[in-house]
């Protein structure tokens, strides 16, 4: 038995067979799948599982932190260095940039591909912000940040007064 066997529905089609015609909660089923495909449908992406880990699970990071550095890559395929722009400030390190579409508008497709602009932040305790450096080959940008040979106390308690 197939799979699609087991469900009494599908997009193109009402109730299986046997079915009563009228089902206030498939008839609600129905109607709600048919608002998010349709709200999401203007946004470009194909369902809402590909929009949410496009616009916010990208890029892909991987973080190092090490006794002596902390290391982010970043995967950007097809990107170069002039399409992304680095900052740290206040403990924060911002990746952000934009992947361009290379389609025209004139044919009609399918991607899987994400295009648009992204920013990306990554919190930073105890770094030489100043030292930081960055590379980009074959589609990843790998930033080093040195750990400070000084760092802060990790928790400062604060003594409460009795009134």
């Amino acid at each position: 038995m197939a799979i699609r066997d087991l469900v009494p529905w599908s997009r193109n089609q009402e109730l299986a067979p046997g079915r009563s015609n009228y089902d206030p909660f498939m008839t609600l089923h129905r109607e709600m799948n048919r608002l998010f495909d349709d709200a999401f449908r203007g946004f470009g992406a194909p369902s809402l599982s590909p929009l949410m880990e496009g616009r916010f699970g990208w890029p892909k990071l991987e973080v190092t932190d090490s006794d002596k550095v902390v290391t982010i890559s970043a995967e950007l395929p097809g990107m170069t260095e002039k399409d992304v722009q680095i900052e740290i400030a206040g403990g924060v390190l911002t990746i952000r940039g934009e992947k361009k579409d290379e389609r025209s508008d004139e044919v009609k497709h399918f991607t899987e591909r994400t295009y648009g602009a992204f920013e990306r932040q990554i919190a930073l305790e105890d770094v030489e912000e100043d030292k930081a450096e960055a590379s980009f080959k074959n589609g990843v940008l790998t930033i080093s940040v040195p750990k400070s040979e000084n760092p802060r106390a990790g928790v400062k308690r604060i003594a409460i007064k009795a009134q």
